[in-house]
């Protein structure tokens, strides 16, 4: 895996933590996550 690669996968990583972040409890209970889950399914450890 290139730096390049690594690089842009935790940009990505990031970015769905942060959007996610920026949601409501109540709309994350919508889609079935707690605030705990924010990182595990923004690194795709978490699937359903």
């Amino acid at each position: 895996m290139n730096i390049f690669h690594r690089a842009r996968t935790w940009m990505k990583t990031r970015q769905t933590a942060h959007e996610l972040a920026n949601l409501s409890n109540e709309t994350l209970a919508d889609i079935g996550l707690t605030r705990f889950d924010i990182d595990n399914v923004a690194r795709g450890l978490r699937t359903r």
